[in-house]
């Protein structure tokens, strides 16, 4: 018997060929609709949306092959295509030195202090505690560049603890306590943005804000009087300076009001000087052309000045002189009527 001969009936005798042949046609409907259906239902697994803050990364064998945005897409169904749908407008958060254990109110925390202890650029130990905000800028770039990158002991916990003990290390302890606190942020934010760029890892850093900087509880007492003081110091500054800014202007003011006084005195002066000298210049023309007359008016205009107020009688010696025609003889009878 040759090999090809061999056929199912022959093993499994006649009886079984029957059988088998029962079997194919009762499963003839089921391979004549079913398979289709189950292959339609197949592809139409391949539709998906994507959510108005989200971005579709479209992976094919693994290997992406297209970014989508918010809408309903279509894909290959698993296992061929795969899609990610990362978030990337939300804003996500990341604590370090703390936990958040309950939001409360009143919240609790839990601390690391492995996290929040570092020296100063003077050599102080301090505990500082920062929560950073970021977002997803690279969708692509988030998915498949760097390995764990939000886990508990994740990449950007790391990069967020090395930059910010990099900014505390070349702080001194009071800048970081009291008028620092602004600068730590800004320049923590600008250098894990810069690692977080040097990985490619496709995040955005929004924002870092310290929660808590103090010193360690053994010295706290004593670094509170130093925050105090240096606070009271700056308030007095500020009291000193709204001062001079308030005594300033007025100072300026005045010494502006003097300098305009003194002009409009000057210039009156000489005004009045200009005036003098050309009525003592007339007087001089007017003198010359009549000596007796100008030297008798002007002494009569003056002794109207040295005398103001006082009736005064000029005699004309030439109209009989004597003080007989200064009486009123006119009216002395009126007294005995």
């Amino acid at each position: 018997m040759k090999w090809d001969e061999i056929t199912p009936a022959k093993i499994i005798g006649g009886q079984g060929e029957e059988d088998l042949k029962q079997l194919l046609k009762s499963a003839g409907p089921f391979l004549k609709f079913g398979i289709p259906i189950v292959i339609a239902l197949w592809l139409l697994s391949g539709i998906y949306i994507i959510g108005p803050d989200e971005q579709g990364v479209v992976r094919r064998f693994g290997k992406e092959v297209r970014i989508v945005g918010p809408g309903p897409h279509y894909a290959l169904p698993r296992p061929i295509e795969v899609v990610d749908k990362p978030k990337v407008t939300e804003t996500k958060r990341l604590e370090v030195g703390f936990r958040t254990v309950y939001a409360g109110p009143p919240a609790r925390y839990r601390f690391y202090p492995e996290e929040s202890l570092m020296l100063t650029g003077d050599e102080n130990i301090i505990d500082a505690q920062i929560i950073v905000q970021y977002k997803i800028k690279d969708a692509s770039a988030y998915l498949f560049n760097v390995r764990d990158l939000e886990g508990p002991s994740g990449t950007l916990r790391d990069a967020a603890e090395v930059a910010l003990r990099q900014v505390i290390g070349r702080s001194k302890i009071d800048d970081v306590l009291t008028v620092g606190k602004f600068k730590v942020e800004a320049d923590t934010k600008e250098l894990l943005q810069q690692i977080m760029d040097e990985y490619d890892s496709g995040l955005l850093i929004s924002e870092v804000k310290l929660q808590t900087v103090r010193p360690p509880k053994e010295v706290s007492s004593a670094f509170d009087d130093v925050v105090r003081a240096k606070e009271d110091k700056d308030k007095f500054v500020k009291q000193a300076e709204g001062y001079a800014e308030s005594i300033i202007p007025g100072a300026r003011g005045k010494s502006e009001r003097l300098v305009l006084e003194a002009e409009a005195y000057k210039s009156q002066r000489v005004s009045r000087s200009q005036g003098d000298a050309d009525r003592f210049l007339e007087i001089l023309k007017e003198y010359e052309k009549a000596p007796d007359v100008t030297r008798r008016r002007l002494y009569l205009e003056t002794m109207e000045e040295i005398l103001p107020g006082i009736k005064k009688f000029v005699i004309d010696k030439e109209a009989g002189g004597g003080l007989l025609q200064l009486l009123p003889l006119d009216k002395t009878g009126e007294g005995t009527k």
